[in-house]
Parts: structure tokens; C-alpha cells; sequence
């Protein structure tokens, strides 16, 4: 089986490494992974977005039209890629920034305040882990405990910020359990 997700936002907001995240914790499962960033010129404040394709057989072509889910971190995400999302897939919406919905009624819509959250907990920067792991509790498509580990090996070289991360993945996943 194919999985494909695609993660976009704001260059700063931590896709691509809310994308690198879950294709590594995928990778250590034993799945195949494909890991395609793209972002504009500005980068920091410009659009990003990631696909990640994460399969049980080798992977074709890592360049997906049409994604089993989205991880949306602001409007302009969501209102671009939203149409393209397959049939009972996810999207995630983070409603600190976005206070519309996909007006989709056949696919799940997972509503996480992932910048509110991320400030709770201690810094907005951590947003990208409350989303991720709000979407991986959802989905199921990692095991959390493999996610985890792979969170704080990212940040092994910053051990101080490790704590805030590991509350913003909590918090993400109690507001995936929630919904």
C-alpha cells in the first residue's frame, strides 16, 4: 500500500522537517520512502511545501498529483492543494491561522490550533511538532513511539529544546485523540 502526504505552509514553519520527521520514522519501520521538498525563492516567509511518499513496495515516481492527505499550516496551503487531497483522506488544518475549512465533505478533516498549542507549551516554534504529531496519531501511518525517538534524535545537538518538543508532541497527539 501507497501513502502519499503532502505538508505545506510558510517557509519557518518547520515543513520540511515535519516531512523529514515522519519519512524517517516511516524509514525505521522498514517502509520505502520518498522525502521531495519544494519552496520559493524567499524561503523564511515564502511557500513550502513537502511530499512524502511512504510505501510497502518501491516507490515509481516520488512526484504526486493528487496526495492521500495534507497537513495545511495556512490558507494559502490549504486552499491550493485542499482540491487535489484523495477521497477519505486527512487534512490537517491548523486553525491558529486558517478560519476556514476545506469545504470537503468526503475526506476527514482533522481542525488542530497547532500555533496556539505550540505557544501553550512554550514557543510557537514547536507548532510543526504539535501538527505532525496530531496528523501520525490520526493517520496511524508511523508508530508513535518510533516518531518520538526520531523527534529527539533531531534534536540531540540542541538538548535543551528537546522538553518543548516532546510537550508540543504530546499535546498534538491529545487533540488528534480528541477529535
Amino acid at each position: 500500500m501507497q501513502t502519499e502526504i503532502k505538508f505545506a505552509g510558510f517557509g519557518g514553519q518547520g515543513i520540511l522537517l515535519s516531512a523529514k520527521l515522519i519519512a524517517y520514522a516511516a524509514m525505521k519501520q522498514g517502509s520505502f520512502v520518498a522525502w521531495v521538498p519544494s519552496y520559493g525563492p524567499e524561503m523564511r516567509g515564502g511557500t513550502a511545501y513537502c511530499t512524502v511518499v511512504i510505501s510497502d513496495k518501491l516507490i515509481g515516481s516520488p512526484i504526486i498529483k493528487n496526495p492521500t492527505h495534507l497537513v495545511a499550516m495556512n490558507r494559502p496551503s490549504l486552499e491550493k492543494f485542499a482540491p487535489d487531497v484523495k477521497k477519505n483522506g486527512i487534512i490537517l488544518i491548523n486553525s491558529s491561522l486558517i478560519p476556514v475549512r476545506s469545504e470537503r465533505e468526503d475526506i476527514t478533516e482533522l481542525i488542530v490550533p497547532a500555533n496556539d498549542t505550540a505557544i501553550q507549551v512554550g514557543s510557537v516554534k514547536a507548532a510543526n511538532i504539535v501538527a505532525l504529531s496530531a496528523f501520525a496519531a490520526k493517520s496511524e501511518l508511523v508508530d508513535m513511539e518510533i516518531l518520538k525517538k526520531c523527534i529527539k534524535e533531531e534534536f540531540a545537538a540542541k538538548p535543551k529544546i528537546i522538553p518543548l518538543n516532546m510537550k508540543a508532541f504530546d499535546e498534538g497527539v491529545a487533540i488528534a485523540r480528541q477529535s
